[in-house]
């Protein structure tokens, strides 16, 4: 049986329709706030375009590597991509590449300090944001966004006091130098080089690059031996080329470590290093610290510009008269 109201119109129909309209309008909301439920569980992915030194150059820059793979995933919300060089140039190629890749980030441990002016004023006009980790480089601070660094001037002069406070009537230095240029070498040889410079009794045997190479290291080590020029110390600058000058002296049964003819010392900390100041057969190792992945990480998560444009990691040099078995497992890398 129809029902009219007083005006003539059939409110069963106009029932129906109503709970049809309003059947409609919550499927329609639904729908709406699944959308925006999708769209919100799937925020914008975070392109970063990574350029770092050869991780098979030593312990320090494997550890390194590992550490901004370790946390530049997609699980964390990157999309990155790395790029390996020794060479500034094809560093600074990686870099145009990236910026023409848009990324949003470019993350750069530069194998030399200068000729970045113009791939970083790219970066820029691009609209890339840029953060320099592991190294310094010469480039106006306006033209990145931060530095998560060592200080390798630092580093060189707490191993050179270290060093100076052995008291030795005289030193007689092989030098072993990284890849020249680069922030850690120009750091840890400036140093040596202005104690040498100041005292009269610091000698350099010699001054050779073997860079970051154990076995080019032996090789220099080697010829100062077979030259029959007296040394004492071998300042080497990283563990690895540590490694090879302490083989040409074992070839040759020179006695070195604690109280032995020779002081060795390294920089980076590996832990089969740290090992060798415990057993005392090396005398120094000068930490670089090489885990600033996370730190980059929190910069580019907060959305802000961080209250420092440096960040300078925090680093030890360690005696091997002093050295312990928690040193090596909290320190070793």
């Amino acid at each position: 049986m129809v029902h009219n109201d007083s005006c003539g119109i059939d409110t069963a129909k106009t029932s129906n329709h109503r709970r049809t309209v309003m059947k409609k309008l919550f499927i329609a909301a639904c729908a709406a706030l699944l959308a925006t439920s999708l769209f919100a569980a799937k925020p914008k992915v975070i392109k970063v375009g990574i350029i770092n030194n050869d991780p098979n150059e030593s312990g320090y820059r494997t550890a390194n590597d590992r550490d901004m793979k370790a946390t530049f995933t997609k699980k964390n919300g990157y999309q990155a991509s790395f790029a390996y060089s020794l060479k500034n140039d094809e560093q600074i190629a990686a870099a145009k590449k990236f910026i023409q890749d848009e990324v949003d980030y470019l993350l750069i441990s530069a194998a030399g300090t200068s000729g970045w002016n113009n791939v970083l004023k790219d970066a820029q006009d691009a609209g890339v944001r840029v953060i320099l980790f592991d190294r310094t480089i010469d480039a106006p601070p306006s033209l990145y966004e931060a530095s998560i660094v060592s200080d390798m001037a630092q580093e060189g002069e707490t191993a050179v006091n270290w060093l100076a406070a052995q008291k030795l009537p005289e030193y007689n230095v092989i030098h072993i130098q990284g890849v020249m240029g680069s922030a850690a070498q120009i750091g840890r040889s400036g140093a040596l080089d202005k104690k040498v410079k100041a005292e009269k009794n610091w000698n350099i045997v010699t001054q050779q690059t073997a860079s970051w190479n154990a076995e080019t290291a032996q090789q220099i080590v080697q010829a100062v031996i077979d030259s029959g020029k007296k040394f004492n110390v071998i300042y080497a600058e990283n563990d690895d080329m540590a490694k090879g000058a302490v083989a040409a002296l074992d070839k040759a049964n020179i006695s070195h470590g604690v109280g032995k003819d020779v002081i060795i010392m390294g920089f980076d900390c590996n832990k089969w290093a740290l090992e060798e100041l415990l057993a005392k057969r090396w005398n120094y190792d000068g930490q670089c610290n090489p885990f600033q992945a996370s730190y980059i990480d929190q910069i580019i998560k907060s959305g802000k510009k961080p209250a420092q444009k440096t960040v300078i990691m925090t680093e030890k040099g360690f005696d091997a008269a002093k050295i312990t078995k928690s040193d090596v497992d909290k320190y070793g890398i």
